[in-house]
């Protein structure tokens, strides 16, 4: 049972992935088509608060596909080895024009044009990958056996195609949900459009699976005939909300609907698949590791999971509300009457700035990346196998330890006032 608890974690962090980077990919090809600077901007600054922690579940999803499903791994990855390249080239690249924008006092076409055409290079082969794997892939004894470009067939074009209209329609979606006035106005008038595109493309997706998928679908079972069938009517009910929902208020219902249409959609299709992983039959337990690999992961991987949804929970929490430009928001500050400062953040404040200095700061990091290193380095046992508990154990606190120094740190600077808006540079 093991292996399909790991199988269960996998398909939640590439659910979240696809969930929540999804519409970042999509807001991100979206501004290309846009040809308001001051939208495109905006469109940046909203990624820029989560992108990277989005992208995190794809991460943690290639681990615990690696440690868990080995066999998957070795059938697939030589399949899609070109795609996956490019993809991780394109997050490269990505990561770079979303920086540099946003850390630009106003808009610059070139890394917009960056950000934006490696959003689509992303998108486009994610969904290659995707459509490569559901429509299975040659293999002998566990191996791989086919050519270079095996991941280039008509699903898989479709499958990527398709993926860029689902990912457009979460980018209209969070767009209308967080931003104001044209933006906002906008994401609502493209909502109808393209999540009409996304029905068509799951429609064709769907019945072109039955084609493209070599293994025999088991709707004979009347349990999993039942279960694909609600969560198809539960997506349907998702979609007719979002399209009830563009243009009218709450912004947030959209959003919400699109997710929940998305989740359904992801979950039917692992209804009718599993427990087949890579078609035509290559199962769970097939590709799945020993059984102590299996415990070793699941403790392992059990344990950071909460820390990867606690700070991104906190980053939601952080940026939640309407997305306002800087000098808008330094006027809503201004506006606000202030609290009376609490006793110990005024002790903060009055503490950090005459202390900190340069070489105090240099220690300071030193100490942590030499101490980091020494964690990172009992976690790998390289002091010798002293018990299969040293590893999960040290790599939990490393991670915990990381989170707290972060939420310190994070308040420190906000009693600092290094959040805070210079008004008179804003002026």
């Amino acid at each position: 049972m093991a292996e399909y608890a790991s199988y269960a974690l996998i398909l939640f962090a590439l659910g979240a992935y696809v969930v929540l980077d999804g519409y970042d990919l999509g807001i991100g090809i979206l501004g290309l088509f846009d040809r308001s600077d001051h939208r495109r901007k905006e469109y940046t600054e909203l990624v820029a608060t989560a992108w990277d922690a989005n992208e995190s579940w794809i991460i943690l999803a290639a681990v615990i596909l690696w440690a868990a499903l080995p066999g998957v791994y070795a059938t697939v990855l030589p399949g899609v080895y070109l795609p996956l390249v490019v993809m991780l080239l394109a997050f490269v690249l990505r990561g770079l024009g979303l920086e540099m924008q946003s850390s630009a006092p106003d808009y610059r076409p070139g890394w917009g044009r960056l950000f934006g055409f490696s959003s689509v290079v992303v998108t486009l082969c994610q969904g290659l990958v995707v459509g490569t794997v559901l429509s299975g892939l040659p293999q002998h004894g566990g191996v791989f056996d086919g050519g270079a470009l095996r991941w280039l067939t008509p699903y898989s074009v479709l499958c990527a195609l398709g993926l860029t209209a689902l990912y457009l329609l979460a980018g209209a979606a969070w767009l209308q949900a967080k931003t104001q006035g044209s933006a906002r106005r906008r994401a609502a008038r493209l909502g109808r459009p393209l999540l009409a595109l996304a029905v068509a493309a799951c429609l064709v997706l769907g019945f072109g699976l039955e084609v493209a998928d070599p293994q025999h679908f088991r709707f004979d079972q009347p349990l999993r005939a039942v279960l694909f069938g609600l969560l198809v009517a539960i997506a349907a009910a998702c979609g007719a909300l979002a399209w009830y929902g563009f243009g009218r208020e709450p912004d947030a219902r959209p959003f919400a609907a699109v997710l929940g249409a998305q989740v359904a959609g992801l979950l039917a299709l692992v209804t009718a698949t599993a427990p087949v992983v890579v078609p035509p039959g290559l199962s769970v337990h097939a590709a799945a590791s020993p059984v102590g690999s299996q415990v070793f992961l699941l403790i392992g991987v059990g344990c950071c999971m909460p820390v990867v949804l606690a700070y991104n929970i906190y980053a939601w929490w952080v940026f939640r509300g309407k997305y306002r430009p800087p000098a808008e928001a330094a006027l809503a500050v201004s506006a606000e009457p202030r609290q009376p400062v609490d006793a110990r953040t005024d002790l903060m404040t009055n503490q950090i700035a005459p202390t900190e200095n340069g070489l105090m700061t240099l220690a300071r990091r030193v100490g942590f990346t030499v101490l980091g290193l020494g964690v990172v380095a009992v976690a790998q046992d390289v002091f010798g196998g002293q018990g299969e508990w040293i590893a999960p154990v040290t790599i939990t606190l490393f991670g915990a330890g990381s989170l707290t120094a972060w939420l310190v740190g994070d308040r420190r600077a906000a009693a600092a006032g290094e959040f805070d808006i210079d008004q008179a540079a804003e002026r």
